[in-house]
């Protein structure tokens, strides 16, 4: 064997040096953002500090993408095993139980989201007694959301106002792994069996039969009855949002691993071919799926770092080896467009991770800039990459 044959290969190299860029600016991001977070997206693509709300401060922990930011720090400790991060990471417990104490913007499915990251992982990762309660009575609020007989966990919004009652977004996919770990936490099965009940009806309902998917989806809430599929953010009701059949990618993926059903794992390889079918040259999707190149619309870098996250998760799941392989190439091929093109190495100016994001198009919200999940993602695939074997904290 020649010292060529050993040599890394130029993938290898390059997410090397992307982690080596990532951790970088974490590391400037710990300096500045400490213990408060940042905005959900770049501006002029730097990330201000998230802006005040109601009597909450600046840099307030609100909304629903603040635990992204641990989540990275989580997964910096993944990659280095550096003291700096696993203090930047536990730093942040108290800030979500005081959450959860004081009843500050919970009204909303995405407590999954925000507790899975912040509160699960320190739970389980060093037995933090303020993170597992935390993230236990994030789940118990969590369940609030669930509407019978519709079987449906509502997305956001008080509960009472009738414009909002009765609807899911796919989102929400990745909401339930909350839930699976609050029924594995406490041995209560109510929790799993209201994930499991909810993933049902999406994978009947969000899911199009063109292997599309809706963006948000309304039953009901009295009869149980399914009503109509709309959307929030992507182009039209008829169109398919990027991100949001990305969720559908990892999201059916990861429910899939958590009950076992292989209707999950049909629905999710059903939107990973939809999706990785309408992908530009260069692998990263525009912000809906109907647009191509020459269109003249932006590119969703969010949407193709949880693809190439789903797609591994898929695979995983997969006893098909050639089809495994086949979305093991197609994640590394969005990968690594994501570092090539999208990041934010040799852009000093910029402490996103990646750029050219899109929050919502529609509403003029966050276009063409870093995104907090997208940022998140793209570690995360940066890390599954890296540590063979890595353990998710879905």
């Amino acid at each position: 064997m020649t010292a060529t044959d050993v040599r890394p290969s130029s993938d290898a190299e390059a997410t090397a040096a992307a982690v080596a860029a990532a951790i970088r600016t974490v590391d400037a991001n710990i300096a500045t953002f400490g213990d408060r977070y940042p905005a959900d997206t770049t501006v002029a693509n730097r990330y201000p500090l998230r802006p005040p709300s109601g009597a909450q401060p600046e840099g307030a922990n609100v909304g629903w993408t603040t635990s992204f930011w641990p989540g990275m720090l989580w997964l910096a400790h993944d990659l280095t095993g550096a003291e700096r991060h696993l203090r930047a990471a536990l730093s942040h417990v108290d800030s979500f139980a005081a959450r959860m104490t004081h009843g500050i913007d919970l009204d909303t499915h995405d407590l999954g989201f925000l507790y899975t990251l912040a509160c699960v992982t320190p739970a389980r990762r060093t037995g933090d007694p303020q993170a597992r309660d935390a993230a236990l009575a994030a789940a118990d609020h969590l369940m609030t959301r669930v509407l019978e007989p519709a079987g449906i966990i509502q997305a956001w919004g008080d509960l009472n106002d009738p414009r909002q009652r009765g609807r899911t977004i796919i989102d929400s996919l990745m909401n339930t792994p909350l839930l699976f770990w609050a029924s594995q936490t406490t041995g209560d099965d109510r929790y799993a069996a209201a994930a499991r009940r909810h993933t049902a009806q999406l994978r009947q309902h969000i899911l199009r039969p063109d292997g599309t998917t809706f963006h948000t989806f309304y039953w009901d809430p009295a009869s149980g009855e399914p009503l109509r599929g709309e959307t929030e953010q992507g182009h039209a009701d008829h169109s398919c949002w990027a991100r949001g059949q990305a969720w559908g990618i990892y999201g059916f993926s990861l429910n899939h691993r958590h009950i076992g059903d292989p209707a999950l794992l049909t629905a999710a390889r059903t939107c990973a071919d939809r999706f990785l079918a309408h992908l530009p040259d260069d692998h990263v999707a525009y912000w809906d799926l109907v647009f191509g190149d020459g269109s003249g619309q932006e590119r969703d870098s969010s949407a193709a770092a949880i693809a190439a996250c789903g797609l591994v998760e898929l695979a995983d799941g997969l006893t098909d080896t050639a089809s495994a392989d086949r979305y093991r190439t197609a994640a590394a091929e969005i990968l690594r467009s994501l570092i090539g093109h999208y990041s934010t190495d040799g852009h000093p100016v910029s402490n996103a991770l990646i750029l050219h994001g899109v929050y919502d198009k529609p509403k003029s919200v966050g276009v063409d800039e870093g995104t907090l999940w997208g940022d998140y993602f793209y570690l995360e695939a940066l890390t599954r990459a890296t540590i063979p074997g890595w353990t998710s904290p879905w």
